[in-house]
């Protein structure tokens, strides 16, 4: 499965969409997603923005050996874009060295 968290493009065909970072990880939690799409401002802060769910997966690594899934950051926030792909970064080293 793939999935798209986003609260304004148009979804990917062939992609699952959701809107808020609980959903994603709900998703995520199934181990059934092979990919994620990612974007970081989602309409309501208070709900959680993209990087909610980077840090997740880092911590469902971190602490439960989580296989995460490829992940892909289309967010058009720059700041944020980049502190979601140093996240991710810090989710793939932490990956590699569990072998």
């Amino acid at each position: 499965m793939r999935i798209y968290l986003d609260d304004e493009r148009r979804t990917p065909p062939g992609w699952v969409r959701v809107y808020w970072p609980d959903e994603a990880i709900a998703l995520l939690e199934t181990g059934k997603v092979d990919e994620s799409g990612l974007d970081h401002d989602l309409g309501d802060d208070a709900r959680g923005t993209g990087y909610d769910v980077v840090l997740w997966v880092e911590e469902a690594v971190a602490l439960r050996r989580f296989r995460p899934p490829k992940r892909v950051v289309h967010s058009a926030n720059s700041s944020a874009r980049q502190k979601m792909l140093a996240g991710i970064a810090a989710i793939e080293a932490l990956a590699c060295s569990q072998g």
